[in-house]
């Protein structure tokens, strides 16, 4: 039942009062923007312009002045300015503040994560409305960071999908669309609560539950083939753990079983592999001859199973045995494949 205000009036959830109040931001801010630029606005072209009423964008102005901006109406010109010179100050960032938005912006928008958009706009604003130390430091930061060779999924062409995703996150709102998996011989017509929307080894993955599941999936979003958001109301568990959701899956799927796993290196391997944390449970034990242990506490064996056979002939599994065997059977198709006449 719906929580009552005095009068019997319905509440807002808090959902739907936080996106109003944020709508009503980013107007404000989207009026402000164009009256300091040389457009000629007045109140009916900024009303038309945001498509609201000539009310709410006086409203906007009031909300201005009390914050100090300088705005006026120039008779002449028949519209608003906004004296020059002034600049809005957005935020007052330190040194080392500024330099890790530079470094959100290049990792956003490097090959793969292709989510940088927003952040590249963040960076130019803060470069527009800051000292000139400040631009300095954002441009020269821009020309020596650069990230590169993630070796991510591509993900050029699901931008839509992923902003899809996104917005339905922000709204509260259901997904529906169609799921491919190499793992089914048919397509999926899903309908989705959507409960996150995570970065995880080498792709975007969407965790979600179906309509007609009780417990929540995750999926791959690369193999959505058509998502679009719909209008009904997504029904998120407010306790919902994404790290005990994926528990200790080595990377996304998780197998039902964990196992302990320890796993020797040689010394040639050993600094390489103990640069990296691999999992949230590893625990490293160094030996004089230069080798080390990893351990390990993980659901499942496929996914560990993968990432082992790139250090083929630097790594010995001590256990469990069942993880010996899958990576002995393995080797043996993959000499068979390759020494085949």
């Amino acid at each position: 039942m719906a929580k009552k205000k005095r009068g019997g009036r319905s509440a807002r959830p808090d959902s739907e009062r936080h996106l109003r109040q944020a709508d009503r931001f980013a107007r404000i801010m989207r009026v402000l923007e164009l009256i300091q630029g040389n457009g000629r606005w007045d109140a009916a072209a900024l009303a038309k312009e945001l498509e609201c009423s000539e009310r709410t964008i006086y409203r906007a102005l009031e909300v201005l002045t009390l914050s100090g901006i300088p705005w006026r109406h120039d008779v002449h010109q028949r519209c608003f300015r906004v004296d020059q010179g002034f600049k809005f100050p957005v935020m007052n960032l330190s040194e080392q503040e500024l330099l890790d938005q530079v470094v959100a912006t290049s990792v956003a928008a490097a090959p793969g994560v292709d989510a940088g958009a927003g952040a590249r706009a963040t960076t130019r604003k803060l470069a527009a409305t800051s000292h000139t130390d400040a631009q300095r430091l954002l441009a020269d930061a821009r020309r020596m960071i650069e990230v590169l060779d993630l070796k991510l999924t591509d993900h050029s062409k699901h931008r839509d999908t992923i902003q899809t995703i996104q917005k339905a996150l922000l709204e509260g709102k259901q997904l529906a669309g169609m799921y491919e998996s190499p793992y089914l011989d048919s397509s999926l017509r899903l309908t989705l609560h959507p409960y996150r929307l995570c970065l995880l080894r080498q792709s975007w993955y969407l965790i979600a539950r179906a309509s007609k599941d009780s417990d929540p999936k995750t999926y791959r979003v690369p193999r959505f083939k058509a998502l679009r958001q719909l209008e009904k109301p997504s029904l998120v568990p407010e306790d919902f753990d994404i790290g005990e959701y994926f528990g200790n899956a080595w990377s996304v799927f998780r197998a039902g079983e964990d196992y302990d796993v320890e796993i020797r290196f040689t010394k040639d391997a050993a600094t390489q592999v103990t640069e990296t944390k691999w999992h949230h449970t590893q625990q490293v034990k160094r030996y004089k001859d230069g080798s080390a242990t990893l351990t390990f506490r993980v659901d499942g064996l496929e996914e560990i199973l993968w990432w082992l056979l790139g250090w083929t002939g630097f790594a010995e599994v001590v256990s469990p045995v069942e993880l010996r065997t899958l990576l002995v059977e393995q080797l043996q198709n993959g000499i068979a494949m390759n020494c085949a006449d």
